[in-house]
């Protein structure tokens, strides 16, 4: 479905952030993209997309191949990838749904977007999703008034009104207290489940990668040292991807133990709280 071929990327400065990296990955799969800071995580997501650009080498969706891609094929193709930023990326004097709503701006014509005028099967489809992501009830709320849970759930529902054939998504629990961070990870692994989405998490957070991802990518200097799944990351694994440390407590999470936790987080909520979960698990 998605395909790397020997990417590279070196920046002006001369610094080789991606060195040939070959990577591929069917419809419907999570992967998380794990490793330290300047390993190159950021790069790869954004160079799939081009909002980076690669220095050499292929990236295939459905057998296109994006980097081959100019103007408006290109433009057409950034539709299909939907993508969900650490910094929310939202217009802050916006409300709810406009900022939403933005999402269709690639699919309708200039005038109606200069003027915010959505045909009613997008603006529908906007009003399902914040359903969906449990923020019906502030369509008309602007987006500067809302916390970092509810933005990254405007973020999300905005990535996913454009009906992508990719989630791309970079660091989205950065700025999240732990609580949050599970919620939302938990939301883009379901939604992407019902919708059969593939998607590439860039995520710092290796307890996360572990309780949710399918797949875990380590990326070490721009090169993947691993590739597997998350029941494989042992201490040896990280100290190969991170370093020499005591990784103990991180390797013995995940799994049944993650569940555990799972469940007991479940039970302290209100019992209307644990039904409505209940039904999204």
């Amino acid at each position: 479905m998605l395909r790397l071929e020997s990417l590279t990327k070196r920046y002006p400065t001369g610094d080789l952030a991606l060195k040939g990296v070959d990577l591929e990955m069917p419809k419907g799969q999570v992967l998380a993209l794990i490793g330290p800071s300047g390993a190159g995580k950021s790069t790869l997501v954004r160079c799939i997309n081009r909002l980076v650009e690669p220095s050499s080498g292929k990236v295939s969706l459905d057998g296109v191949e994006v980097t081959s891609l100019g103007g408006r094929a290109l433009r057409r193709m950034r539709r299909q990838m939907g993508m969900i930023f650490q910094e929310y990326a939202l217009v802050e004097r916006l409300t709810v749904m406009e900022n939403v709503l933005s999402g269709r701006l690639g699919y309708v014509g200039f005038w109606r977007s200069y003027f915010r005028r959505f045909p009613q099967s997008d603006i529908d489809e906007a009003f399902r999703l914040l359903a969906r992501v449990g923020l019906e009830h502030m369509v008309d709320k602007r987006a500067d008034e809302l916390s970092g849970g509810q933005r990254q759930r405007v973020g999300i529902a905005r990535a996913l009104i454009q009906d992508p054939r990719l989630l791309l998504v970079d660091e989205p629990t950065a700025s999240l207290d732990p609580k949050t961070s599970r919620q939302i990870m938990r939301l883009i692994c379901e939604l992407c489940g019902e919708r059969d989405l593939p998607a590439i998490i860039n995520i710092h957070d290796v307890l996360l990668a572990k309780m949710f991802a399918q797949r875990i990518v380590g990326l070490q200097l721009g090169e993947i040292v691993y590739d597997g799944s998350p029941q494989g990351l042992t201490d040896e694994v990280l100290t190969q991807i991170y370093g020499e440390e005591d990784w103990s407590a991180t390797v013995g999470k995940g799994g049944e133990e993650g569940e555990a936790e799972e469940s007991a987080e479940h039970h302290d909520l209100p019992e209307p709280d644990r039904d409505r979960l209940a039904g999204m698990t």
